[in-house]
């Protein structure tokens, strides 16, 4: 019995050795899980370019949004572990939504392998242009005299916590109105349903520069190249902690075998490393940083209690 168990080990690890080499041999899956135009949107589908050349397999971006990630993750996490299907993942799906839940329908900790990590972007503090404060003082000075009285939106994790953080560490209450997706919370900020709306740089900067909407801030601890007029919010209200970026990074189904998570990495590494990628997106902010598939669950688990903390002092409910 226990030589055929020996035998049926080794027979295994050499089916996925096989299948390892001659992967991939059609299609690949990427899921994002938010709305098409959203950065996680635009920069996974500029990975996916990138990785399709050095996999020689097209990768197909779907775009499964809602429950700030929640559904396009439980895709992803429910698929076959066989490299074919991919998520483009967020701090909301690998870090945030285990605190903002009472019940995820996967394990967020043991639900997926870490592929590689891609990069990150900070987020800007807009409000509409009708509103009357012309700085993120102002806006808290407002928030103060009527509580409740400034509304924003949100449509992710980032959005709903850097809001509500900053509110926290304000000592103001804001009225939260939520969104299915980002860019329709930004028409309701230009078209001035919503006051306030704290959003990456993909989906603020262009309003921004178009005179659309107003800036106030950016919420990572230093000013961004892209727009160096915007103060941070701890230069703004005289806050010292205040830090709050949105991040992406690949993940596949537990369970893929090892030498795809491999190729998927150095396919990762090679996209983030490439000149016209980081030229791309340089305008919004974005911050390449390639890794190891260890590098990245390091992180996750790192962040997941970063997120945690954040959400617990922002007064954030579990839904």
């Amino acid at each position: 019995m226990k030589c055929k168990s020996i035998f049926f080990v080794a027979m295994a690890s050499f089916s996925f050795a096989v299948f390892g080499q001659t992967w991939p041999n059609k299609p690949i899956k990427a899921i994002v899980p938010f709305a098409a135009g959203s950065a996680t949107d635009q920069i996974g589908r500029a990975f996916a370019a990138k990785m399709s050349e050095t996999l020689g397999q097209i990768i197909v971006v779907e775009n499964k949004a809602g429950v700030n990630g929640m559904l396009g993750a439980d895709a992803v996490a429910k698929s076959a572990p066989d490299g074919y299907t991919i998520l483009i993942g967020t701090n909301s799906t690998n870090a945030a939504l285990k605190s903002l839940m009472k019940k995820l329908p996967y394990d967020q900790d043991t639900a997926f392998a870490p592929l590689g990590y891609m990069g990150s972007v900070p987020l800007i503090v807009a409000v509409n242009n009708d509103v009357p404060a012309k700085t993120l003082r102002e806006l808290v000075n407002l928030g103060k005299t009527k509580p409740g009285h400034v509304t924003f939106a949100s449509a992710s994790t980032s959005q709903l916590v850097s809001s509500e953080m900053m509110a926290n560490m304000a000592g103001i209450q804001m009225t939260n109105v939520p969104y299915k997706s980002g860019p329709a919370a930004m028409t309701d900020l230009i078209g001035g349903q919503v006051m306030m709306f704290s959003a990456d740089f993909a989906v603020t900067l262009p309003q921004v520069k178009a005179g659309k909407i107003r800036g106030l801030a950016v919420t990572s601890t230093k000013r961004s190249p892209a727009i160096p007029e915007l103060p941070t919010v701890n230069e703004a209200l005289g806050l010292k902690d205040y830090e709050l970026i949105a991040y992406f990074a690949m993940f596949a189904p537990a369970g893929t075998p090892p030498e795809i998570v491999g190729k998927l990495n150095q396919a990762i590494n090679a996209a983030a490393q490439s000149k016209d990628l980081q030229e791309k997106f340089a305008s919004i902010g974005f911050l390449v940083e390639p890794g190891t598939p260890e590098a990245l669950a390091q992180r996750s688990s790192l962040e997941t209690a970063k997120w945690a903390k954040a959400i617990r002092d922002a007064k954030i409910e579990p839904q």
